[in-house]
C-alpha cells in the first residue's frame, strides 16, 4: 500500500480523552438550550468576535454549525431540557470543543469502517462501490442524515477532530495559513 493510500485511509474519527483538544483553560464557554430552530443563532453568538481571516466566506460557521447540530439533534435528541456547552478560542486559530448531554456517538467505529471502505473505493478508483458508498446511514439515521458533514469535518479542522470516551464531546481545530491574529 503506498504512501498516499495509507495517509488517505489513516484519516479517520479519534477516541482520545486526553487530548490537549479538550484543555478548555483560557477558552470562553457558553450554554445553549437544544433547540433546532436556533441552531444558526448559536453558531453565530459564538463566532460574533471572530477574526475576519478565519471565516473564509461561510466555511468556519458551516462546520460549527453542523457540530453544533449534531450535538443538538443526536446528542440532545431535541430535548430542550438538555444542554449543549460550547468551548471556544479564536486567538490564534478556531478551536471549539462541544458537549452534549447524550449517550454518545455509539456508531462512530462503524462510520470509521464506512469511511475507510469509501476512501479505499475512491483511492482505487472503484467507482461503483464509491457510489454505493455515498451516505452512511447508521441504525439511527433518519432521512437527513447521511454522513457527510463527517467527511467534510475530516477535511475542514486540519488541526484535528478528537472525541471524548463517553463520544458526547468533540475537540476541533482549525489553523489559518495567514498566520495568527492578534486576540
Amino acid at each position: 500500500m503506498g504512501a498516499a493510500m495509507k495517509r488517505l485511509i489513516l484519516r479517520k474519527l479519534i477516541v482520545d480523552e486526553r487530548n490537549e483538544l479538550f484543555d478548555a483553560q483560557g477558552m470562553r464557554c457558553l450554554e445553549f438550550a437544544s433547540d433546532f430552530s436556533r441552531i444558526r443563532e448559536y453558531t453565530a453568538t459564538v463566532l460574533a468576535d471572530c477574526p475576519a481571516a478565519f471565516r473564509e466566506g461561510n466555511l468556519l460557521e458551516q462546520q460549527l454549525s453542523e457540530i453544533v447540530k449534531n450535538g443538538v439533534k443526536h446528542g440532545n435528541r431535541n430535548d430542550p431540557g438538555k444542554r449543549l456547552r460550547v468551548w471556544f478560542d479564536m486567538r490564534k486559530r478556531a478551536r471549539f470543543i462541544v458537549e452534549d448531554e447524550g449517550e454518545g456517538f455509539k456508531d462512530l467505529e462503524a462510520w470509521n469502517d464506512f469511511f475507510r471502505k469509501r476512501q479505499t473505493a475512491l483511492f482505487e478508483e472503484d467507482f461503483d462501490a464509491f457510489l454505493s458508498l455515498a451516505s452512511y446511514r447508521g441504525p439511527r439515521s433518519d432521512e437527513t442524515d447521511g454522513g457527510n458533514s463527517l467527511i467534510a469535518a475530516l477535511e475542514y479542522w486540519n488541526g484535528g477532530m478528537i472525541f471524548n470516551e463517553a463520544k458526547n464531546k468533540v475537540g476541533v481545530v482549525r489553523w489559518f495559513t495567514g498566520g495568527s491574529t492578534e486576540a
